[in-house]
């Protein structure tokens, strides 16, 4: 067996090869394109017997690096950086630190502590797909977010009129139409009736036209305070930028969306993941692609819900036993299975006794609501490995092992 660790960079990465009684057989740095991967692999074959295992380690876990060593049949194992930093602290104690070193470090630990980490798993084209989708989806709207976060502290600073108009929900049709051709407190007030209404019905509006534009001229018009002139003005500026990005993001979301839900629809795995309840087409597509499907990837139910991050850690010292959330995780299913929760409180009956439950026994909602995460990923994970579609009766009964 042998065993090769990449020290992966933007423009060049460096290897180190090393046998199984930990002698350093070769090192090298090749650059990053395809002469550099094919010295790589020349490198590892110069030292590999036909029918030799070799062992990768390297710290990212996608990419074209990382696809051309599993194409090439090796067994790879994506490590943390912090999990090898420790590592490299537990044979050197001064602190130093190179790229040729860490390739040597992440060799060395694949050939002793490989048993620890988790290697890539083989998903398919089309759950790697689904995965990249939702996470440019999810990253889209978070970006939206932030420019409505932005957008709603710049009015509040000198055009309150329009919070009063719209209220919070400024990435309505609504307000991104009216503000768009009044984006200043002296052009609201001078905003006809018609006017508003042919905006609301350029936005999409089809109901209630006239009644609305009469209320959000009333608000408009309302006495207020107001800035300088030449703040409102270089606001006015800013809400106008924010308001083109807005409705970017818009269109990309709702480009994204049906992309995601095409491709979704494709896998075999759909059906199972949309029989569970609060899993709709986009959050059912960002679970399946963050759990990938290779059934090989999780050993149980409770290796799933680790993954997850859904499941506590527990410290334990002598008499001293705490129990904490699972920080350390994939922020993107995170997001996800909480938010899976929440949605699953009004489509299941025994997901909501499971958080009254919990919330009787003294529960925070954020701690409820993690611990039924916690229970659908194992629910989820039997579904899967059995092929099967959720049913309620059997997952929420008292000895059902879907709750294993």
């Amino acid at each position: 067996m042998l065993f090769v660790g990449v020290d992966w960079a933007e423009d060049h990465h460096d290897v180190c090869v090393m046998a199984e009684d930990g002698r350093i057989l070769a090192k090298r740095r090749v650059p990053d394109n395809v002469a550099g991967i094919g010295d790589l692999h020349g490198l590892v074959a110069e030292h590999a017997d036909d029918d030799e295992s070799v062992v990768v380690g390297i710290e990212i876990d996608r990419g074209l690096v990382v696809w051309s060593l599993l194409a090439a049949g090796y067994e790879v194992y994506a490590i943390n950086p912090m999990a090898s930093a420790r590592y490299r602290d537990r044979h050197a104690t001064s602190g130093a630190k190179s790229d040729p070193g860490d390739a040597k470090v992440l060799a060395d630990l694949v050939r002793t502590d490989r048993h620890n980490h988790r290697p890539i798993a083989g998903d398919s084209d089309l759950a790697e797909g689904v995965k990249l989708l939702a996470r440019a989806h999810q990253s889209a709207i978070w970006g939206r977010q932030r420019q409505l976060n932005a957008l709603r502290s710049s009015l509040r600073e000198y055009y309150p009129g329009a919070l009063d108009a719209f209220g919070t929900d400024l990435a309505n049709t609504d307000a991104l139409a009216v503000l768009a051709v009044a984006p200043t407190p002296e052009l609201g007030r001078g905003l006809s009736r018609s006017k508003i209404a042919s905006a609301l019905r350029k936005g999409g509006r089809q109901r209630y036209v006239e009644r609305r534009a009469e209320e959000i001229q009333e608000a408009l018009r309302a006495e207020q305070l107001e800035a300088p002139e030449l703040i409102t003005k270089a606001h006015g500026l800013v809400t106008h930028s924010a308001l083109a990005l807005i409705t970017t993001f818009n269109a990309q979301i709702a480009e994204l969306e049906a992309a995601l839900s095409e491709h979704f629809e494709q896998h075999p795995d759909a059906k199972v993941v949309l029989s569970l309840p609060g899993l709709g087409t986009v959050l059912g597509a960002r679970v399946l692609g963050e759990f990938g499907d290779d059934r090989t990837r999780f050993s149980g139910p409770k290796s799933r819900k680790n993954y997850a991050g859904t499941s506590p850690v527990t410290k334990t010292s002598g008499h001293s036993r705490v129990v904490l959330a699972r920080y350390a995780r994939n922020r993107h299913l995170g997001n996800a299975c909480e938010q899976w929760a929440f949605c699953a409180l009004t489509h299941s009956p025994g997901a909501r006794g499971y958080y009254d439950q919990l919330r009787a026994r003294g529960k925070t909602h954020r701690q409820a609501l993690r611990q039924l995460a916690n229970r659908l990923v194992g629910i989820l994970h039997v579904c899967l490995e059995r092929g099967v579609l959720y049913d309620e009766p059997v997952a929420w009964s008292e000895n059902s092992e879907l709750a294993a």
